[in-house]
């Protein structure tokens, strides 16, 4: 027997139906190349995306078509998110920090048709065009005022692009497992892969992710995704953001300066923020060096990678707390979030130290399991650490033309290649990448457990450590340090404040003072780069 009840498709093109008509007069507020305070409201938004879906139209988009991003969180990459997706083509979101020849890969393998992008991006795709096989034409995101001479073919301004279609659009039908958007993963080792998600889990995501025990969004907040669009759908707000009716803010390419994220969040109250750790360090060095406060927000999440208690308390001095979250690309990309229980607060504060550095409870929609070298399952203990797997409506079920390679095993469990101990409440420590973990004397070794006991010395600004070659304990960590501005920390000093917080025999016996430590282009620590620079370093 059947349930009585209608068979409605969940898609995206229901989220901007409902901001459009419930949500008309909320604002969205812009920081583009071309104007550093756009602000117009969603129904002005949703008027241009269905001019951009007539535009679309007229090219000859067919269903399922690949059209691609590079672009900065703005307005505009806003419309292309829906007026792509709920055309029926799939909105490809491109890093554009990733290598040129990363993003050659990427547009090759995705066969894009077309590719919007900034200005900023025109060069590095003037260089690559003639290597793009599979695309026909390029629109960069400005005015005439603004448009670059280029030699890109078939060339176009986007408000020209859309400027005079007609505002009227029938949006087509089509199921709510149809393919919406794609986005790559970094590539940290071999190719990126392809990550299609469909409007069905997007939708699903972005319910989620909005409930109160997640990022408990209303109409009456005022959020700024730092995080980038081009990467996992800036974590869903370009979404939810619209479901609730909040009022959007987007920084564009200002996402790692402190001076225009202080300006933004204090001109426009913005109360709620999202991005990886260096963005919230850079913001903590503007305060202190400038003086100023940030007194609309309340709200931050982390992620990306393991955020330091150190930086936690800092943000607090400013009145922010710091959620942590966990997830990834393959996932949408939440599946745990720290939002601490009602007991907590009655708790020692070392207790809730020790909760709040955590990656979060696991949220409703991901099931998860811990397993040893066997594939045996670990109890949720807070103890036993294991490789980690997931899967759920939102998890990736495999990548994009890379059949001969399932993404998750006969189960339908997705390996995440985290290393993870999940206590009796459901919260979850990453205690490392699986690549990155260190095996010293045959026990491991967190590498994410000693950077954050290193993070709280006062003179380091960051910390990492990788395992190197030791000839009696086969591998030994080394910590790298990046002073702060002005320090000149001690070797011993640093290694003597890790002790009693992590164990003893963790401790490294060496660390090096670095003048920068490299990033991914999703802005984590990486590991792979800092291997190769010290290859050759020996442990005596």
């Amino acid at each position: 027997m059947h349930g009585l009840m209608m068979d409605s498709q969940l898609t995206i093109t229901t989220i901007m139906k409902h901001a459009d008509r419930i949500h008309g007069d909320q604002e969205i507020v812009s920081v583009t190349l071309d104007n550093p305070n756009h602000r117009y409201t969603y129904r002005d938004a949703f008027r241009r995306v269905r001019q951009l879906g007539n535009a679309l139209n007229n090219v000859g988009f067919e269903m399922s078509d690949r059209i691609a991003t590079l672009a900065w969180n703005d307005y505009r990459h806003f419309e292309l998110y829906y007026g792509i997706s709920c055309s029926g083509q799939i909105c490809h979101t491109i890093n554009p920090r990733l290598f040129p020849e990363q993003i050659e890969y990427i547009i090759n393998h995705a066969e894009d048709r077309w590719i919007f992008t900034d200005v900023m991006f025109v060069p590095l795709l003037e260089q690559l065009q003639d290597r793009l096989t599979t695309v026909e034409g390029f629109v960069i995101l400005t005015d005439e005022a603004h448009m670059p001479e280029t030699t890109l073919r078939n060339a176009h301004c986007y408000e020209t692009f859309i400027g005079a279609q007609s505002d009227s659009f029938d949006w087509p039908d089509f199921n709510e497992n149809s393919a919406s958007s794609m986005c790559y993963t970094s590539g940290t080792t071999g190719n990126p892969k392809g990550v299609v998600y469909s409007h069905r889990s997007t939708l699903l995501h972005s319910m989620m992710g909005s409930l109160p025990d997640m990022m408990n969004l209303s109409g009456e907040d005022v959020i700024m995704p730092i995080v980038p669009m081009f990467h996992v759908n800036a974590w869903g707000t370009a979404y939810n953001g619209p479901m609730v009716g909040a009022k959007l803010v987007f920084p564009g390419p200002k996402m790692a300066d402190g001076a225009v994220l202080t300006a933004l969040i204090n001109a426009e109250k913005v109360n709620y923020s999202l991005g990886v750790p260096t963005v919230w360090l850079a913001l903590v060095n503007y305060l202190k060096s400038s003086g100023l406060t940030v007194d609309s927000l309340k709200s931050v999440v982390v992620g990306g990678s393991a955020c330091p208690l150190s930086l936690m308390k800092e943000m607090e001095k400013y009145g922010v707390w710091m959620h942590s979250g966990w997830g990834m690309t393959e996932m949408s990309p939440l599946g745990s979030y720290n939002k601490p229980m009602a007991w907590m607060k009655d708790r020692p504060q070392e207790e809730i130290d020790a909760y709040r550095i955590r990656a979060g409870r696991v949220v409703y929609g991901v099931e998860m399991k811990i397993v040893d070298a066997n594939n045996d399952e670990l109890p949720w203990d807070g103890i036993a650490s294991g490789v980690l797997k997931v899967r759920g409506p939102w998890v990736c079920s495999g990548y994009y033309k890379l059949d001969e390679k399932p993404a998750v095993d006969k189960d339908g469990w997705f390996d995440t290649g985290d290393m993870a101990a999940i206590d009796e409440y459901g919260y979850v420590t990453i205690t490392d990448r699986v690549k990155d973990v260190i095996k010293s004397g045959g026990e491991w070794i967190s590498s994410i457990d000693v950077e954050n006991a290193a993070m709280s010395h006062p003179d380091v600004l960051e910390a990492a450590v990788i395992g190197v070659y030791h000839p009696k304990w086969t591998e030994r960590p080394l910590l790298i340090i990046l002073p702060r501005d002005g320090a000149a920390p001690d070797k011993q000093s640093i290694l003597a404040s890790l002790e009693g917080k992590i164990a003893k025999w963790w401790i490294p016996e060496d660390c090096v003072f670095v003048d920068d430590i490299p990033h991914t282009a999703t802005g984590k620590i990486s590991k792979k780069d800092l291997r190769d620079q010290f290859k050759d370093y020996q442990y005596k």
